[in-house]
């Protein structure tokens, strides 16, 4: 077994005779005299073959290509002044080569592997082993196996017991689609690949386990984005006698130890805002909080303008937004503010309405239609100064929150507004416990059915029933989502018969939990930060594919595997299955 790490070796270790293993990384051939950057997981060392100390045959060591894989014996020595190399840890010292084994020789490459360059994404998925030799990469996964080590030290230390749940589980259609897997005993029948462990730690608390964590593997049958995969891992909670706070507390401890051993910050506190106060300040649930420019309200100044645009939108139960883009109105023109107007229609807005205010007065299309009194109330109240864009949204609460939300993170991007280096955590909390479905014409659990409502008696009041769930949020990014379970049968009932869900569905879906509500159900509470999430944040990368040994893409195939693919027709037999194909084109 390889007994040191390449990138390990100090002064401290020179004039001793090692073994070391690798790949070739770069070479260098100074004729007579061949220079190895010699990697493995830990980083480079130097190596040297010179035709003085080298027992092989020196034409051996002039053979070795990028990404040989070697096996090298010879003296540690302290480089000369001049060849010291401070941008490396090994950079003061070097082995000077006595034998060399070639251990196994390497093709072309596709792609430079001792370099971080950007490269086709098709190819380095490809050739993910290959991708993942870069440091890049290989440093993300080996922060992910960090993490995952300080949170299973951490949990423990509180008295967490780690517990694996199932993989193939009872398929309950409720939210994202499952993916579902044919059993062969039972033909005809599915498991499906859990969405998350939910009811199993539920019945967990149920056993008496009283503190349960599981790093998890999850599955969710979706489309995909850059922080999404069709498998994910969660860091999933549950306690017992437990509330909000209890909760709270635990996963803000497992976070600060986290940022402190992975990135040496000190977090404080993490601010909490209700869900309303959030959408209202932001557009969004999951606020970037690492700059301001938050969204205005403008409703009560435009109330009864003349201007239809507004006050129609005001009449209809709507409201009016805006957001203020301080000193920067000179960074973007007409055409400019075309594409934003644009980008807001992705969301639903009708239009966005502009003014900018320049040499003490406002200009633009609306500044000549908008009552003096109305724009005097709009400078006032907002603190309006010269060089700053007022954007607008009318519309529903929905349509304004999504489109001014997005567009704040776009202008953001745009202006360099955002600090990388912050980490801004903040817990949202008090969201709806229902949502309405335009497609299925029906009230939905907007989190678990499972969680409980801040009070059962407004269960039959949808717009005003709030649970009592909850979110982690950084940086722009939902990293967890966890709530306080309902444990009384009675309430559960009530919520059932909002969500109109008939007997058998509930008895097909959660027969089996309320089965065990019957027998001592204590009141517990959890949640499940998500691991790549967190990974991305703390790497610096903004695509979850950066942070998985072997993603999928967009489309969630696996390049390099060639997965999914098709079936034989035996196996289709054994599973009781027929590929039903789609009807050509007459």
């Amino acid at each position: 077994m390889k007994q040191y790490n390449n990138g390990e070796f100090r002064k401290k270790d020179i004039n001793k005779e090692y073994t070391v293993y690798g790949w070739v990384n770069k070479r260098r051939d100074m004729g007579g005299v061949i220079f190895v950057d010699l990697r493995d997981r830990s980083g480079f060392l130097q190596v040297v073959f010179n035709r003085s100390f080298l027992k092989n045959d020196f034409e051996t060591a002039e053979s070795l290509k990028n990404e040989y894989c070697i096996k090298v014996t010879g003296k540690l020595v302290k480089r000369t002044e001049d060849m010291i190399n401070p941008k490396i840890p090994t950079g003061e010292v070097e082995l000077m080569v006595e034998e060399l084994e070639i251990l196994s020789e390497c093709e072309t490459l596709p792609f430079n592997v001792y370099d971080d360059k950007e490269i086709n994404e098709g190819i380095g998925l490809k050739y993910r082993y290959l991708d993942l030799r870069r440091e890049k990469l290989k440093n993300n996964i080996l922060i992910r196996n960090q993490i995952c080590k300080i949170t299973r030290n951490y949990l423990d230390c509180l008295g967490f017991i780690e517990i694996e749940t199932p993989i193939l589980c009872k398929s309950t259609p409720e939210g994202a689609r499952d993916y579902l897997v044919p059993s062969r005993i039972n033909k005809g029948s599915f498991y499906a690949l859990p969405q998350s462990p939910q009811i199993f730690k539920q019945l967990l608390m149920v056993a008496g386990f009283e503190k349960y964590y599981q790093i998890a593997r999850s599955f969710r049958d979706e489309d995909l984005r850059a922080d999404r995969q069709p498998e994910f891992t969660q860091i999933d909670l549950e306690m017992s006698f437990a509330s909000e706070e209890d909760v709270w507390n635990v996963t803000e401890g497992m976070m600060k130890k986290i940022v402190k051993e992975i990135k040496g910050i000190d977090l404080s506190d993490f601010p909490r805002l209700s869900y309303k106060e959030a959408m209202d300040r932001f557009g969004s649930e999951k606020p970037d909080t690492r700059f301001s420019m938050e969204l205005l309200d403008l409703t009560e100044i435009l109330k009864d303008t003349n201007m239809n645009v507004f006050r129609n939108a005001i009449e209809n139960g709507g409201i009016v937004k805006c957001l203020i883009v301080k000193n920067n109105g000179d960074k973007y023109s007409r055409s400019d503010v075309e594409h934003l107007t644009d980008f807001v229609k992705i969301y639903g807005a009708k239009g966005l309405a502009w003014l900018k205010y320049d040499d003490d007065k406002f200009n633009g299309v609306i500044a000549k239609n908008l009552e003096e009194e109305k724009l005097e109330a709009i400078k006032n109240t907002y603190k309006v100064s010269n060089n700053d864009l007022i954007l607008i949204v009318a519309d529903n609460k929905k349509i304004v929150y999504n489109a001014l939300g997005a567009l704040r993170c776009k202008i953001a991007k745009e202006l360099n507004l955002i600090d990388d280096d912050k980490l801004n955590f903040l817990w949202i909390t008090d969201f709806p416990f229902f949502e309405y479905s335009d497609t299925e014409k029906r009230w939905k659990a907007e989190h678990n059915p499972f969680t409980m409502v801040k009070d059962i008696n407004t269960i039959d009041k949808p717009e005003e029933c709030i649970s009592r769930s909850y979110d982690l949020v950084c940086n722009g990014y939902e990293l967890a989502s966890g709530g306080v379970r309902n444990h009384k049968t009675s309430d559960l009932a009530r919520i059932f018969e909002a969500l109109s869900l008939t007997k058998e569905e509930i008895e097909d879906r959660f027969g089996f939990v309320l089965e065990a509500f019957k027998f001592g159900v204590p009141p517990h509470a959890g949640i499940a930060p998500g691991l790549e999430r967190l990974v991305m944040i703390l790497t610096g990368t903004n695509d979850v594919k950066d942070v998985v040994a072997f993603p999928k893409t967009q489309s969630a195939s696996d390049l390099m595997s060639e997965a999914p693919s098709t079936i034989s027709e035996k196996q289709l037999d054994e599973l009781g299955l027929i590929i039903k194909k789609e009807e050509e084109d007459e």
